[in-house]
């Protein structure tokens, strides 16, 4: 995977994606028909868009409140820096319901969104990321509504256009 250099997309490339965005089911053959090219050429652009990471996968997009963890937060932690973030990350990776922690700047070390079944719930998954010596603090923010879902078409558009997005 290739995720530090500039990949250029072109608009076959911004369809291909929008297309697989919109019925992620569909094959390869019906992908070509739609777009009006090859099959040999779909597929060959799929490839090299898996290969240069800008595709980083075709699975299903889990709702985590459609299976019963209707509460999102962002957790803002402070670790000790003796311990580093390699042992912090193992253990919140063995959390579950820790959907993503990214390295960050600023006055915390490790933001994280993780879920909940309940406030009372997300109590415990607190519990359960603080109970680790090297994580010094922790700072949550409950979500109360997604405005905006996380999406990335808009920014394909854009970077097919040769523009940066508003």
């Amino acid at each position: 995977m290739n995720t530090g250099q500039d990949v250029q997309l072109d608009a076959l490339d911004s369809r291909l994606i929008e297309l697989l965005a919109e019925e992620p089911r569909i094959g390869v053959l019906e992908c070509s028909r739609r777009l009006g090219v090859a099959r040999g050429t779909v597929q060959a652009r799929l490839d090299k868009l898996v290969e240069r990471g800008v595709i980083g996968g075709f699975g299903p997009d889990v709702s985590p409140a459609a299976i019963g963890f209707g509460v999102t937060s962002f957790v803002t932690l402070e670790i000790s820096q003796r311990h580093g973030h390699d042992p912090v990350t193992a253990h919140l990776a063995a959390i579950p319901e820790v959907l993503e922690a990214h390295t960050i700047t600023g006055t915390g070390d490790l933001l994280c969104r993780i879920v909940a079944r309940s406030n009372a719930d997300l109590q415990r998954v607190i519990d359960q990321i603080v109970s680790y010596e090297g994580i010094r603090r922790a700072s949550t923010i409950i979500a109360l509504a997604e405005q905006i879902p996380y999406r990335v078409l808009p920014l394909v558009r854009s970077a097919v256009q040769g523009r940066a997005p508003c």
